[in-house]
């Protein structure tokens, strides 16, 4: 057994010496022997299975072909690489000839873009990205074809951020069609897309995408320099990367707006925000970003002003509504009962007789209900989730009231609350409201109207404190900034509208000039 175990544990240290060297060599620059490049680009990924590396000869030279077939679209490989190799192979060529692979590339392979490198990690990260790799005996740099795999989702209409009228389309998970999207409504080369790789071990791809001489220099090093900065092992999504570069993490209120469409993206690149693309994420994040950005849908500027304008007021009020209107009636009838009309108040009174709980109790037994309703709908599949959020609403309302346990008129309250939590255009802006609720309810349920009031001031405090990449979170309210304000309680015309928001700093303030539209002179004609 000790013999064994000797045995065993020198297979081991010549293994981790073996490792150690190909460690070594793969931080150096490739080798003009074939056999090395091999055995180094082996040792660099392993046992993989889906690791191809196939022997090819151009003429009477020796060379290897190199990729991963999980990474790679194989019948481009064979229709634009192997096909025409096999074609230059047929042709005839005077004997001792050794024909160079450069040679090679413009004889066969002009119309393919390509890539020269001569570092082992360089080309494994490209190999990574969809890369194939030509290299041939007695020649040290590497010869890099893009042959990427496009099997992604299809574009397709908003989940989340719906419109009745506006553009259908929506992000995807390819970084390319990202960025794709946004080129096709800003058509200027201004605008500039910065890649930066991100994880260390999922080496992700991020965009950075912004108008050079619009933005603002100093949010765009700030952007940049946070992003370098995230020490993380994989990035999978965008939200990954919002919790890593947001001023603040102690804060339920999302200090980054993130979108799936690309008219959004594109609208705030053009204000003089930066745009964050991450491969693999349908969601786009906007930096920097104010508490006023979630009460505003794109369809607000593809309707009238006035239209716009009513709507974006339905929003601020379902929003406190959302949040204080369980706390209002539970301080109501715990401590306030002088303020309700007295027909209303003997109502209510009827009501809750044989109820067993205080309303706070009540409220909060109906509110997590309604949370735990709402979890199970967004989470089991979509045929029956709607299904179960309706039907479950309905029978346990209808039961709980009938089993004396709630009132029916707090029913309505948790069923308006409910409604007005939805108006939000930005879903992930309604999850601080649902949690502030709760707060709030306590706090009205030990100080009424009071504990209600402190609960705002403190909620307000808050918000003034934050700031999203140095702007404050509260502009242009606070600090109030008067030639900001055509655009965020109310929206003014385009034509009253021609300033960028200034709390932005962009390098371009004005829109442009828009004229009103002036009706003719003469609308009978000559007569």
């Amino acid at each position: 057994m000790k013999f064994f175990r000797k045995k065993l544990s020198s297979f081991f240290t010549q293994a981790r010496q073996l490792g150690a060297e190909q460690i070594e060599l793969a931080d150096s620059a490739t080798s003009t022997q074939l056999e090395t490049n091999i055995d180094i680009f082996r040792a660099i990924f392993g046992a993989t299975c889906d690791l191809e590396i196939q022997e090819i000869f151009m003429m009477q030279t020796r060379g290897v072909l190199i990729y991963l077939k999980s990474m790679v679209n194989i019948d481009e490989v064979s229709n634009k690489v192997l096909q025409p190799l096999s074609q230059l192979n047929q042709a005839e060529i005077s004997e001792g000839h050794v024909i160079e692979l450069d040679e090679v590339r413009k004889s066969i392979w002009s119309g393919l873009s390509f890539q020269i490198k001569s570092d082992y990690q360089q080309i494994a990260t490209d190999l990574l990205d969809g890369y194939i790799l030509i290299m041939a005996n007695r020649n040290e740099q590497g010869y890099l074809f893009s042959m990427g795999n496009s099997d992604y989702r299809s574009i397709t209409e908003p989940t989340t951020q719906t419109v009745i009228r506006g553009p259908k389309d929506s992000f995807n998970e390819s970084l390319q069609t990202g960025m794709t999207l946004i080129r096709r409504r800003i058509r200027n080369p201004r605008l500039q897309f910065e890649k930066l790789t991100v994880g260390a071990e999922s080496r992700t791809t991020i965009a950075l995408g912004y108008m050079n001489g619009v933005v603002d220099d100093g949010i765009v090093a700030e952007v940049r320099k946070r992003i370098k900065s995230i020490n993380m092992n994989a990035v999978f999504d965008s939200g990954n990367i919002d919790e890593a570069i947001a001023d603040e993490t102690f804060t339920p209120f999302p200090l980054i707006f993130n979108t799936e469409r690309p008219d959004v993206v594109a609208a705030g690149i053009i204000e003089g925000k930066v745009a964050i693309l991450v491969d693999g994420s349908p969601f786009v994040l906007l930096a920097p970003t104010v508490l006023t950005d979630f009460f505003q849908s794109p369809e607000d500027y593809y309707h009238s002003f006035l239209i716009g304008s009513f709507m974006r007021i339905v929003r601020y009020v379902s929003f406190m509504v959302a949040m204080v209107f369980p706390s209002l009636y539970v301080a109501l009838l715990t401590f306030h009962h002088e303020l309700i009309p007295t027909d209303l108040l003997i109502s209510l009174q009827a009501q809750r007789q044989g109820v067993p709980f205080p309303a706070v109790i009540e409220i909060i037994l109906m509110e997590f209900t309604f949370e735990v309703l709402r979890e199970a709908g967004v989470r089991m599949p979509r045929a029956v989730g709607q299904t179960v959020s309706i039907v479950g609403a309905l029978v346990l309302g209808q039961a709980v009231v009938e089993a004396g346990l709630v009132s029916n008129v707090l029913v309505i309250v948790v069923a308006f609350t409910a409604i007005a939590s939805f108006v939000s255009p930005i879903y992930n802006f309604s999850t601080p409201t649902r949690l502030l609720r709760f707060l709030f309810i306590l706090t009205a349920s030990v100080l009424g109207l009071y504990g209600v009031l402190l609960s705002l001031i403190l909620m307000v405090a808050h918000l003034v404190s934050l700031r999203s990449f140095g702007v404050p979170y509260l502009a242009p309210v606070a600090p109030f900034l008067i030639e900001d304000q055509g655009d965020v309680f109310i929206r003014f015309p385009n034509w009253a509208d021609v300033r960028k928001p200034s709390y932005l700093k962009s390098k371009t303030l004005n829109n442009g000039k828009i004229h009103r539209p002036l009706p003719p002179n003469n609308r009978g004609g000559s007569g």
